[in-house]
């Protein structure tokens, strides 16, 4: 991935130096492993480990000529090993290495991406209790429905997220899986007993059962389950688009000191963080479909899977984290404008109480069908007229004749639409926030 969209600590896990000192762990652990079941020299562990090094420069030339990464690796552990190395990767195949050395990376990977996602989600609990009482319209189609209030939006989010962090950690699990049982994965050379000892000390599970490689159902859940977290944050980007929106203005993304806009244009604040937000989503759910395309590989294996993996597996682990990262400064800077979302509230005209009025109607002794019809025929005069919805209603004679004029202007109280907004934050959260559970008591 491009530095642009890279942050140093995942970087990190995907550098040569990290993958080649895990395989080198790998291979050490299997030869103490062989070690104590007699299958080695004893002693052979203790100077492996203490002479074990390697030089990537080094392996990449060998590389150039032996056309094979892991007998290019080998040899120039060896070379720094000596006599002793010739015990390591014994009754082992590349694969063995390869496999548990990357579900070593994506374990540490995924964690990453967890703790991240968890400061987003504090941050937006944190910011829907701040606006658990600020009134917006809801909208459907993109057209006004019925009032909810900023905060309702956020712990939905929240929740969304939530949901994602679940579904991480499955994948976390799912994917911590490694192998060290030979050629085509039946243990011939290689006991059991050394694919225990070496995933436990990695804190990997073994596979119960594996051919030559780790089955792909595994990386494709786990990069299917990233593109689905990029889906909800790409949701969450598309709102705050519509939001910022001239017409609208409800919210807007922070705008810093010195910021530019435009370079044609000196008044533009554009949505520009949401707009990258959505455009990374889209490469998460491209690098998803590669992931689901490995599953079927030829009998045993074949090596389709691995050019795929190169890519993606860094690639979309620094995207995921680099969009939590930005998800997380653009929640927390996320600038709000009640006096906006009041003005879009009113500018309807009152259309959005039209449901409570047919409900009073119902209750009133209406059918449901001709409730609907006195409703409906005076909000289309709003619509063309921009007259407000509730006198219309209060001068019907079907309407006020029946409900009288005080009754309906009871009813035409945006709260009373979002009174249930705390409770329903409650049971999102399982909690209120500190203030309020302290003042209670």
């Amino acid at each position: 991935m491009i530095p642009r969209y890279s942050r140093p600590e995942m970087v990190a896990i995907w550098t040569p130096e990290n993958r080649l000192k895990i395989q080198l762990e790998v291979e050490l652990l299997a030869c103490e492993a062989m070690e104590v079941r007699g299958e080695v020299p004893a002693g052979t562990s203790a100077i492996c480990r203490e002479k074990a090094a390697f030089d990537v420069p080094h392996i990449d030339e060998l590389e150039k000529v032996l056309k094979h990464d892991v007998i290019a690796f080998l040899t120039d552990v060896n070379e720094h090993i000596g006599e002793a190395g010739r015990f390591l990767h014994k009754g082992m195949t590349s694969s063995d290495v390869l496999d548990t050395t990357l579900a070593v990376q994506l374990k540490q990977a995924g964690e990453l991406i967890d703790g991240e996602l968890e400061k987003v989600l504090d941050i937006l609990e944190k910011r829907a209790w701040e606006e658990a009482d600020t009134i917006c319209i809801g909208r459907s189609h993109g057209v006004h429905a019925e009032p909810v209030t900023f905060g309702w939006k956020l712990a939905i989010w929240w929740d969304e997220l939530r949901r994602g962090r679940e579904r991480l950690r499955h994948a976390i699990e799912d994917i911590a899986v490694g192998k060290i049982s030979g050629a085509v994965g039946t243990f011939a050379h290689v006991h059991p007993d050394v694919e225990a000892w070496v995933c436990q000390r990695l804190g990997l599970r073994a596979a119960p059962a594996s051919s030559q490689i780790v089955q792909r159902d595994r990386h494709a859940f786990f990069f299917t389950t990233l593109a689905l977290l990029g889906g909800s944050i790409e949701k969450i980007a598309v709102e705050i688009r519509h939001l910022q929106r001239t017409e609208v203005l409800e919210a807007e993304e922070a705008f810093t000191a010195g910021q530019k806009g435009s370079s044609a244009m000196p008044h533009k604040r554009n949505p520009i963080l949401s707009e990258n937000l959505t455009g990374l989503a889209r490469l998460l759910r491209g690098y998803a479909l590669p992931a689901m395309e490995d599953v079927a590989l030829w009998h045993e294996r074949d090596i389709s899977h691995s050019s795929v993996e190169r890519v993606i597996a860094p690639d979309a682990t620094i995207v995921m984290h680099f969009m939590l990262v930005r998800l997380r400064s653009l929640v927390g800077g996320l600038v709000l404008y009640p006096q906006n979302m009041k003005r879009n509230l009113e500018s309807s005209g009152g259309l959005f109480y039209s449901q409570r009025v047919l409900i009073a109607l119902v209750e009133a002794g209406c059918s449901r069908e001709e409730a609907y019809a006195r409703v409906q025929r005076n909000a289309m005069v709003t619509w063309s007229t921009g007259q407000p919805l509730p006198r219309l209603l209060a001068v019907d004679p079907e309407v006020g004749g029946l409900l009288g004029a005080e009754t309906i202007a009871g009813l035409c109280d945006p709260a009373w639409y979002v009174r249930r907004s705390r409770e329903v934050l409650g049971r999102v959260f399982g909690r209120m926030p500190e203030s309020e559970s302290t003042s209670a008591e």
